[in-house]
């Protein structure tokens, strides 16, 4: 079982760090759909703290996939060359700059409260924009926003590989297994 890609395969790297990030988006979308219910006080700001880290996580990962992405190329596409080849590699740079963004979205939102922004209940992080409250409300907006783009990128992501599952091209599997 290969670390890095080859011409016709996932490495390991690729495929734990795709399925591991696919769990922790979820995961993110749940929590962000829970606390969009809540009021914020002291009973749940935890659940806030976790949301933080975890998009503090999510960062981390994209970037770090983004390099691995780069130092080892994904293999060959299955099939012909066309527009579905296009569109397949539009929509992972699409989903890969979602990662990045909404996370910082997240980020300056918080920032503008005007409290302030920690991982994990232990490191502070330097604001993105100054307390405001019309920042606030235009950086959560705009986070939530994208986050709705983001998941009806995912549905689209999972039905496109479920459709070329069915189809029998095997690029499910490949990302599963490594190779077909």
């Amino acid at each position: 079982m290969a670390l890095r890609n080859g011409p016709d395969e996932f490495g390991l790297v690729t495929r734990v760090l795709h399925w591991g990030m696919m769990l922790l988006v979820i995961a993110m979308l749940a929590l962000g759909m829970r606390l969009q219910d809540m009021q914020p006080g002291l009973a749940n700001l935890w659940l806030y703290s976790l949301h933080k880290t975890l998009g503090f996580l999510v960062l981390t990962l994209i970037l770090a996939r983004i390099g691995w992405h780069l130092a080892s190329p994904p293999p060959r596409p299955i099939g012909p060359p066309g527009p579905a080849q296009w569109a397949a590699r539009a929509a992972h740079w699409a989903l890969y700059l979602l990662l990045i963004v909404i996370p910082l979205t997240g980020w300056a939102g918080s920032s503008a409260t005007g409290i302030d922004v920690m991982i994990a209940d232990r490191w502070t992080v330097p604001p993105l924009v100054a307390p405001s409250e019309a920042a606030e409300i235009f950086w959560f907006g705009l986070h939530g926003i994208l986050t709705k783009v983001l998941l009806g990128l995912i549905v689209l992501h999972m039905l496109a590989a479920l459709k070329r599952e069915m189809d029998g091209d095997g690029t499910l599997t490949r990302m599963l297994r490594g190779r077909v």
